[in-house]
């Protein structure tokens, strides 16, 4: 499940980072939906394209292995190897 905009707004963090962590959960739910104005805001509240492009990144890779992890029941497994 996605973050609430609630729970980004309570984090002890800079509104920099709060913003890049939006525009995370829009990749997230939306990936088709973020424009070139999204990536201009963040420019705009004082992130560097590199920071930009490493927060996207995190977010599309932490997306991936979630994604793995979902088609191939790997958290299941986990849970049986527990057991």
């Amino acid at each position: 499940m996605a973050a609430e905009a609630a729970d980004i707004d309570a984090l002890p963090v800079e509104e920099k980072h709060k913003a890049l962590l939006r525009l995370c959960v829009k990749v997230t739910e939306h990936a088709y939906k973020v424009t070139d104005e999204d990536i201009d805001e963040l420019r705009a509240a004082g992130l560097s394209d590199d920071e930009i492009l490493e927060g996207v990144f995190v977010a599309c890779q932490f997306n991936a292995i979630d994604r793995l992890a979902d088609t191939f029941g790997l958290y299941e497994l986990m849970q049986l190897r527990e057991q």
